[in-house]
């Protein structure tokens, strides 16, 4: 398990066209990707499995917890990019409730765009 940022702060400011916003980049895929939202409500989970594929969870509000095979829960909050590789027993666990963006795809490579969290 890896767990990059992707908010703000690791972001680029973008002056093109008039615009004022900072963008942060997350990944590109020169295969297939999966990508869709999940919404856990209070003492939510995603259960114990294993990752079927790489797989990166982008936490957008909330906070919670991620684990990976035996070690313990680490927290996770709005702007926490959590990376598994496929193969890695996960679980992800809340208690005041979190939604989040996932992705999924053979060609995940995090680390090209987004700085991992200190």
């Amino acid at each position: 398990m890896q767990i990059f940022r992707f908010g703000e702060e690791s972001g680029k400011r973008i002056r093109h066209f008039d615009s004022n916003f900072v963008m942060s980049r997350i990944v590109m895929t020169e295969k297939p990707a999966h990508i869709g939202s999940m919404h856990l409500a209070s003492n939510g989970v995603i259960g114990f499995h294993k990752a079927a594929s790489p797989q990166l969870l982008l936490i957008v509000s909330g906070q919670g917890w991620v684990r990976c095979g035996s070690s313990g829960a680490v927290p996770v909050a709005v702007g926490d990019a959590v990376f598994w590789e496929a193969g890695e027993w996960h679980e992800t666990t809340t208690d005041s409730g979190l939604s989040a963006i996932v992705i999924e795809s053979e060609a995940l490579n995090p680390k090209r765009f987004m700085p991992s969290r200190e």
